[in-house]
């Protein structure tokens, strides 16, 4: 027997070296962490630049957050390369913020955006705040496009590399590996950073930021068979105070005194660590996207060798990624719409605009897909695109917002109506599935509200009702009067103390085209008086006594009614400082009944019309020109709806308009031609420096007698600066014409209303 030993000996130990050169000759499989970290993230890109130079082939993906989004991206086969090109051109901080275009908004939503400084939830009678500054549609929107090519893939195993991500269920406080579904629902899941993006729903889990429990993978990553990992941590230390200055560098903060416990351990089991220096960004720091990726790449070089070995373990030869060309259009056949939104179905298809089985752009489904968020009625609008053979269908699951109620709030200051504080009340789903009502309560120097319920219909006909009240006093020349009403010329009185008080309600039809385009047809009642004391307190005995009560002399004191048309197309990108797009608004008032208070009312009518363009010349300079002009139809000499040009602002009341050079309410007639041209020069964001001249020709009767087409009459100009503050425009203005003595100096703070 012992003869046998030597040779079981030496075919043990040739066993052995057998094994040995199998497993040195075994292609490792490689695994790639991502970890978070919001902006600082980008350094991924540089790193996987240095990655794929070094020729090495990954064959597991795992990331969270940011490292979720870059890994998922370069999971479905973009290259290193692309994916700089892609985020470099990318206005990352737009995405984020998810600044809505104003075309997506309807007539309505333009005027709410576009009148109050804050808007907090109001239910119940309790105030509330949002769940995060961003919904994150915008990035969703992003996702979809740029991973359409593997929109039909639903087990990220198929993916051209395995890929997973983390989430972290926010009711249960238990890690989620999201590896099946929907890629662009998952990898924004695992961004939700608290307090900068509201929680997302997967599955039935409301998930936020997979950071909070893991935000270095590298376990699992092990788990699925990785030999070797790769891992590139865009992690900080634990921050001082200095750097301590919002809300979410705090989040982060508290975060991390959990996470660099863990990445004691977590960077041991990686074989191959890249940690770039992130401890001058914070999270946020999109804006320096640029320096983050060369920073990823410059700190990944230091590793090169250490690369450059493994992929020549692995012996494949390098990978030559195709560019993935992002789709511009698409034909969508169906529209599912899951949830259970107390909106209708044509409500949401007309918000759409999707035309079904028609191409359609991925630009205009993302306007689409604006127009439903800038509604405010939705929580969360998230979409799938999926292949049934011919093209696809379009799978949406709407969560309706809980919020029904806001309370809103907005400030101003300007020459006409003095201060002014204003409270909203808005509810929505009032009385109907797709209603808003709308109160505005303005306190101050002059007492109005405003009251409007909508009923938004999408593409067929919505309906409304307004009602407000305005009521101003202001110091203006007796002659406009004068000349205007069957009064007596007074040597005494050159300026006279004019209150302007009016009650409309209005009740109309109205459809819209694309958001930008609107045609509104409807009923209106009209409550006008015009009053000064002044003239009682000269001791004027010869003004007439029906002219006159009390103390109290009334050039007005009339009811009205009349049915109007308006056509609007509004495509300007802003109201107060546009720097392109359209402009149209013409409106005509038949006014058929009156009380009759001058007894000189016989039925007329009343036509104006705006139209504009604005452009811009060069980088941060841009022109506005505007033309506008209206007229009186009829031999009545009611001239209480006459025009009356004068002043700087957006006061909304009858046929006051503004006018450079001049006073409030200095140059009347019933008809006019105006021209304006400004232009606008922005010295930093939200700062501008702006000049302005207008032009205008005011008068009765000049489209009859041809005086609209002469040399204008008033000229007037304006410089001064304006200021895009978080409570509305600010502007300060220095006008004056060559016709008059005296310069005007116009303030105007905050929003009008």
């Amino acid at each position: 027997m012992h003869k046998f030993l030597p040779v079981f000996f030496l075919l043990l130990m040739g066993c052995l070296l057998t094994a040995q050169e199998t497993d040195s000759l075994k292609v490792p499989k490689v695994g790639l962490v991502l970890s978070g970290g919001g902006a600082k993230g980008l350094a991924h890109i540089g790193a996987l630049k240095v990655i794929e130079e070094a020729g090495v082939r990954i064959d597991y993906i795992g990331g969270t957050s940011m490292g979720a989004i870059v890994g998922a991206l370069y999971a479905s086969g973009f290259s290193a390369n692309q994916l700089d090109s892609l985020f470099r051109r990318t206005n990352l901080t737009e995405l984020i913020q998810d600044n809505l275009p104003r075309d997506a908004k309807t007539f309505y939503e333009k005027e709410a955006s576009e009148r109050y400084a804050l808007t907090l939830p109001f239910n119940d009678f309790k105030l509330s705040f949002p769940q995060g500054l961003s919904s994150g549609q915008n990035i969703y929107n992003a996702l979809v496009r740029m991973l359409y090519h593997v929109k039909d893939i639903r087990d990220f195993n198929d993916l051209k590399i395995p890929f997973f991500c983390i989430a972290t269920n926010v009711e249960t406080g238990k890690q989620v590996m999201l590896n099946k579904g929907y890629l662009p629902e998952a990898i924004l899941a695992s961004g939700t950073f608290p307090s900068l993006f509201q929680p997302s729903e997967v599955d039935g889990e409301v998930l936020i930021d997979g950071g909070v429990l893991n935000n270095y993978p590298v376990e699992e990553l092990r788990a699925l068979g990785a030999d070797v990992v790769i891992g590139v941590d865009v992690q900080h230390g634990l921050r001082d105070r200095t750097s301590l200055s919002s809300a979410t560098e705090i989040l982060l903060q508290i975060n991390n005194f959990r996470t660099i416990k863990d990445m004691a351990r977590k960077s041991g089991l990686t074989d191959i660590y890249i940690k770039p220096d992130m401890d001058n960004f914070s999270v946020i720091d999109f804006q320096r996207k640029d320096t983050i990726i060369n920073t990823g790449e410059e700190v990944a070089r230091r590793h090169l060798e250490e690369l450059k070995e493994l992929a020549s373990r692995q012996g494949i030869p390098p990978e030559i990624r195709p560019k993935i060309i992002l789709p511009d259009s698409l034909v969508i056949n169906r529209l599912v719409l899951r949830g259970d939104p107390n909106y209708s179905r044509g409500y949401i298809k007309g918000k759409l605009r999707v035309n079904l089985n028609e191409k359609i752009s991925f630009t205009k489904l993302q306007q689409g897909i604006n127009n439903l968020v800038a509604t405010g009625n939705f929580k969360t609008i998230r979409y799938e695109l999926t292949s049934n053979g011919l093209n696809q269908d379009m799978v949406m699951t709407l969560t309706e917002s809980p919020d029904k109620t806001f309370l809103r709030i907005a400030a101003h200051y300007d020459n006409l109506y003095k201060s002014a504080a204003l409270i909203n009340l808005t509810k929505k789903n009032l009385f109907l599935q797709d209603d808003v009502a709308s109160l505005d309560l303005i306190l101050g120097d002059n007492l109005r509200y405003n009251f409007q319920y909508y009923v938004d219909k999408g593409s067929y006909w919505s309906y409304g009702i307004n009602s407000s009240f305005y009521e101003f006093d202001k110091e203006v020349d007796y002659r406009v009067l004068e000349s205007n009403y069957d009064f007596p010329v007074n040597s005494n009185v050159s300026n006279i103390n004019l209150k302007v008080t009016d009650f409309t309600n209005q009740i109309y039809l109205q459809t819209v085209l694309k958001e930008e385009f609107a045609f509104q047809i409807g009923a209106e009642h009209k409550e006008l008086r015009y009053s000064t004391t002044t003239l009682n307190e000269q001791g004027n005995d010869s003004i007439p006594p029906a002219a006159g009560g009390g103390d109290v002399t009334f050039f007005e004191k009339g009811t009205y009614l009349s049915t109007y048309g308006k056509l609007i197309l509004d495509t300007y990108d802003d109201k107060y400082f546009p720097s392109r797009g359209l402009y149209f608004n013409g409106d005509f008032h038949l006014y058929f009944w009156s009380s009759d208070f001058n007894d000189n009312f016989k039925s007329f009518s009343i036509g104006k019309a705006t139209i504009g363009v604005a452009f811009p010349l060069f980088p941060n300079l841009s022109v506005n020109f505007e033309n506008e002009g209206g007229f009186k139809l009829g031999t009545s000499r009611v001239t209480s709806f006459d025009f009356v040009l004068g002043g700087f602002g957006s006061y909304p009341l009858n046929n006051f308009q503004p006018f450079l050079g001049y006073d409030f309410l200095s140059l009347p007639g019933n008809s006019y031609v105006k021209s304006l041209l400004k232009f606008d020069y922005e010295i930093s964001p939200k700062n501008h420096l702006l000049f302005a001249a207008n032009f205008a020709n005011v008068e009765d009767d000049i489209f009859r007698t041809g005086e609209w087409f002469t040399a204008p009459d008033y000229t007037g100009y304006g410089v001064g600066y304006g200021w895009e503050s978080f409570f509305g425009p600010v502007q300060f203005l220095y006008s004056w014409s060559p016709e008059t003595s005296d310069g005007e100096f116009f303030i105007s703070l905050g929003y009008w209303f």
